[in-house]
């Protein structure tokens, strides 16, 4: 019985593996290199460069509405608190009103930058699904990327 419950554990885990990796295939591919010109508006107005200066930037996709993306939203904000040497920047898209994304942030009280995207942008880095996302390395890089639900500890292997 035993032996039969870790089989299927490690056939899910396979399984699971597979299918973020087919997944992930559709977005930018490890050293991409992301334009530094791309500047954003956060929520309070502020204009915000999508541009990783002398530490890694977490570059988080979400929706408003992402039921994944409030449930993994937490993990990227204990990050963001207990990791100095991370940057996070989340960028809001497919949202109907701004206010959605506000009381997104303000629901889950998000204090690292919070900024509007748009189509065009989605296009370009190539966002297909939520939460995505991009860690990029001080040269604007892509070092690691990730689609769906991830652990705290999943987003701080991905960044170091």
């Amino acid at each position: 019985m035993l032996k039969n419950l870790f089989v299927q554990a490690i056939v899910f885990v396979l399984i699971f593996q597979f299918v973020s990796w087919v997944r992930e295939t559709n977005m930018l591919s490890s050293d991409t290199q992301v334009s530094q010109d791309i500047v954003l508006t956060s929520l309070d107005g502020d204009e915000v460069a999508i541009k990783a200066d002398s530490k890694p930037l977490v570059l988080y996709f979400f929706a408003p509405w992402c039921q994944i993306c409030h449930m993994s939203i937490g993990n990227l904000q204990s990050i963001y608190e207990k990791n100095s040497d991370i940057d996070v920047i989340a960028v809001a898209l497919d949202y109907t009103e701004q206010d959605e994304v506000v009381r997104f942030t303000q629901q889950h009280q998000l204090t690292f930058p919070v900024v509007y995207g748009n189509e065009r942008l989605k296009q370009e880095l190539m966002v297909s699904g939520y939460p995505s996302y991009y860690v990029l390395n001080e040269d604007n890089t892509v070092e690691s990327k990730s689609m769906g639900y991830s652990t705290e500890l999943g987003i701080y292997l991905r960044a170091l």
